[in-house]
């Protein structure tokens, strides 16, 4: 497994929400390209960049942070937030980006998402799904930067792009993210059970290394972790073991 450094950005600043709640932000007083450098410099190789104000709007918002950390030498970049038209993926994916996150769209216009998988190509592109436990704990989607329910659950959009050519799935339990609970070992443990041809993208409740062994042991390929990076929580030291090559 490897960790994969979140950035995520508001108004050209660093930020973290708390459950994907736009009115619980925390700031933080790091520049993006600095940050970005930190984590390059610390042996990561692939990054994941997300845009919230284009997550809510609809449209990106931060497009020159975006495009001065695609030619970033020694790093990759996946990019999320807003991309919704096959013209600004297209215009993302020339920049540089490793690859683009699909989130919204691909809940709201699926068959555009299944194109654009064959267009781009699986490798390229990463599908985004975003959930909350209902009372039955049933994992349910959100989409506009988690503001929505789209009534569907994660298992039928894994249904329907299952078998097209997917690779990558970026997994988030929503009411874990940046609350430092520890992630959903249960849900990403069901997610491989169901898809073991599929590679997740682990997202949510990081809090230590003791959580990274605990994902990477649950077979889990990839640890989106942005919290408990930017607290201190997790060292220099203790990301070692979790940044062989992408």
């Amino acid at each position: 497994m490897i960790v994969i450094p979140a950035i995520d950005l508001k108004d050209g600043r660093c930020v973290r929400l708390l459950k994907g709640e736009f009115d619980q932000v925390t700031e933080y007083q790091f520049d993006p390209m600095e940050l970005a450098a930190s984590y390059r410099d610390a042996g990561c190789t692939l990054l994941h960049l997300v845009d919230l104000d284009g997550a809510r709007d609809g449209r990106p918002g931060n497009e020159k942070i975006i495009r001065q950390l695609s030619v970033m030498e020694g790093v990759s970049i996946q990019v999320g937030g807003g991309l919704r038209t096959e013209g600004l993926i297209e215009t993302v994916l020339e920049t540089g980006v490793k690859r683009v996150v699909l989130g919204s769209v691909a809940m709201l216009r699926p068959q555009a998402a299944l194109q654009w998988l064959k267009e781009f190509g699986a490798s390229r592109i990463v599908l985004a799904l975003d959930a909350r436990l209902d009372a039955e704990g049933v994992p349910r989607l959100s989409s506009h930067g988690w503001t929505r329910d789209t009534g569907q659950s994660l298992w039928e959009a894994l249904d329907l792009f299952d078998g097209a050519g997917l690779i990558h799935v970026l997994c988030t339990d929503i009411d874990r993210d940046g609350a430092m609970t520890g992630p959903n070992l249960e849900l990403y443990a069901e997610f491989l059970a169901r898809y073991p041809q599929l590679e997740v993208q682990a997202s949510g409740g990081v809090r230590d290394a003791d959580d990274l062994r605990a994902l990477d042991e649950a077979g889990v390929q990839a640890a989106i972790v942005g919290k408990a990076l930017l607290d201190g929580r997790i060292t220099a030291e203790e990301l070692g073991p979790f940044l062989r090559k992408d």
